[in-house]
């Protein structure tokens, strides 16, 4: 039996590829040489790559027979994913290898900047004694907010509360039992702003969350604030930050990520360079050993899951492995339900059903569940969510998952529906099914409301009290920001003249929070959400 071919495109670590043992051919070539590596990939079954390989459209097409590219970390910066599904090819990184590091440089980031510590080296080896311009403070007693309390913030909380911090925790979708555990007060992000000595930012970075923190976050905050981001660049206004800080409005920062990298790029960035109160370092947060080692072991042992046609947890565009053809189609829809289920609740339920209704019923759908999880949490956490630390992220934050399967449809030939109680006892729910020969993913059911509408990228759901003109005004106000309706559909309570209706507008492109929060206003509508869907 022919082996398959594992090209190694970067220097990984022995004992990665120890994981293939005498089951691969595993072969070796510099993927930053270009033609070396178009050269090298036409014979490989799999190849595994860092950061500085650039694995696009050019690459798939100079291949024969690659099935799975593998990305031994945790971005996919340097991966054309769109290109790979399209393609035919599994994506694989590696989504829970950084996480302790991560944690514990934003842990040196907060300690750095209470004691000036990169000030303090540059002195001595400038040969300057500044022992008393160089005067920090303690961590003991002082209020640390954790902004984003996933698994990396709840890491940092671990990590903090033995130096005798009081903890405050932000987090539209934080698992409040699991914050008490770590004797942290769960608070509104301007609350905590005001009550904190010490920021820290472990958000994952989406429209909502870009600039989080600006200049009204700082206006508010104590002047002896020290705030710090080893998460994603852009969570922090860089502008408001350079003027809060040159200001002496806070009194120090740690960088790790920035909008723009490296920052010197950047004019906004460029300006922190020059500040003496910021602490700057070099996107470090999964540069140790320890991260580099378990990314690439984690990756390989998916690859060969990938090679021998099994389910492989950590795939990013597609739940390879043994799932029914049947049951395969709706992967992807079930992940964009999630997502949308997120954007409408706006916080994390208490109990989830994930029904499939249909003649897909009486198989397997495990896959659907799991990919529901993962649409639910992609814009939830920082780290890169897949089918395997999914269910354990829902365990974390106390969801209670159930998945129901039903034979019959009434509408559809196969339908997925997610129905999610929140703590206030509100249910929440997304039904979806898979239309036609080319398998349109559509939607057919949001809050109890009958729809047949595209499930597209970008959507417009509004909810308000039904009368004669609305639609003319929320579309003229749509034309005059240059947003185009695709397509629309409008479902009225009970089909009841001044019920509550409901509509989802496909656009041709996002609208932003703020003009949709001004457009719902205009209408009375009695909520609008702008949802931006991935796959």
């Amino acid at each position: 039996m022919t082996r398959p071919v594992v090209l190694f495109a970067e220097e990984l670590s022995p004992a990665t590829i120890e994981v293939f043992g005498n089951d691969a051919d595993v072969r070796h070539v510099d993927g930053t040489d270009r033609a070396a590596l178009l050269s090298a990939v036409g014979e490989a079954d799999a190849i595994l790559v860092r950061s500085a390989t650039q694995v696009d459209a050019e690459v798939f097409a100079a291949s024969k027979r690659l099935k799975v590219v593998a990305r031994a970390g945790v971005g996919l910066d340097n991966v054309d994913v769109p290109s790979a599904t399209a393609a035919g090819v599994m994506v694989i990184n590696a989504p829970t290898s950084n996480i302790t590091s991560a944690a514990e440089l934003a842990v040196t980031l907060v300690l750095a900047s209470l004691r000036n510590l990169a000030r303090a080296d540059a002195s001595v080896k400038d040969g300057r004694w500044e022992r008393k311009q160089l005067t920090g403070v303690e961590l003991l007693g002082k209020t640390v907010g954790v902004v984003g309390f996933g698994r990396i913030g709840q890491l940092v909380a671990e990590r903090l509360r033995p130096f005798g911090v009081n903890l405050l925790a932000y987090d539209p979708y934080v698992n409040h039992a699991r914050a008490a555990e770590l004797s942290a007060r769960v608070v509104e992000l301007d609350e905590l702003m005001r009550e904190a000595d010490i920021v820290t930012v472990h958000m994952p970075k989406t429209p909502e969350t870009t600039g989080l923190i600006g200049a009204e976050q700082f206006e508010i905050a104590k002047p002896n604030l020290h705030i710090v981001n080893a998460a994603r660049g852009g969570l922090i206004d860089e502008d408001a930050l350079y003027e809060a800080l040159s200001s002496g409005r806070i009194a120090g920062a740690g960088l790790d990520v920035y909008t723009s990298e490296p920052p010197a790029k950047s004019d906004t960035a460029k300006r922190l360079l020059e500040l003496d109160n910021i602490t700057l370092t070099p996107h470090l947060g999964a540069s140790t050993a320890e991260a580099q080692e378990k990314a690439g072991i984690a990756v390989a042992r998916s690859v060969r899951l990938a090679l021998a046609g099994e389910l492989v947890p950590d795939a990013v565009n597609v739940a390879g492995g043994a799932i029914d053809d049947l049951v395969r189609p709706g992967v992807a829809l079930a992940d964009r339900l999630g997502q949308l289920f997120t954007a409408l609740a706006g916080e994390m339920p208490e109990l989830l059903d994930i029904e499939v209704h249909g003649e897909i019923g009486s198989r397997d759908v495990t896959a659907l569940k799991l990919s529901a999880l993962r649409g639910l949490f992609r814009s939830v956490v920082t780290e890169q969510v897949s089918y395997v630390n999914a269910p354990v992220l829902a365990e974390e934050r106390g969801i209670t998952v159930q998945l129901v399967t039903d034979e019959s449809a009434e509408r559809f030939r196969n339908v997925v529906t997610l129905r999610g109680t929140l703590r206030s006892g509100e249910v929440v729910s997304v039904s979806g099914t898979l239309s036609g020969v080319e398998q349109e993913h559509k939607l057919t059911e949001v809050a109890g409301h009958a729809l047949e509408v595209p499930l597209s990228d970008h959507l417009l759901i509004i909810r308000y009290e039904d009368g004669p003109g609305l639609i003319g005004q929320y579309g003229i106000r749509l034309g005059e920001a240059g947003v185009n309706i695709a397509g629309m559909q409008v479902s009225r309570a009970g089909n009841v003249r001044g019920a509550e209706a409901l509509v989802v507008l496909d656009l041709d492109e996002s609208v932003d929070r703020d003009f949709a929060e001004e457009l719902g206003a205009s209408i009375g509508a009695h909520s609008i959400h702008a949802v931006d869907l991935v796959y």
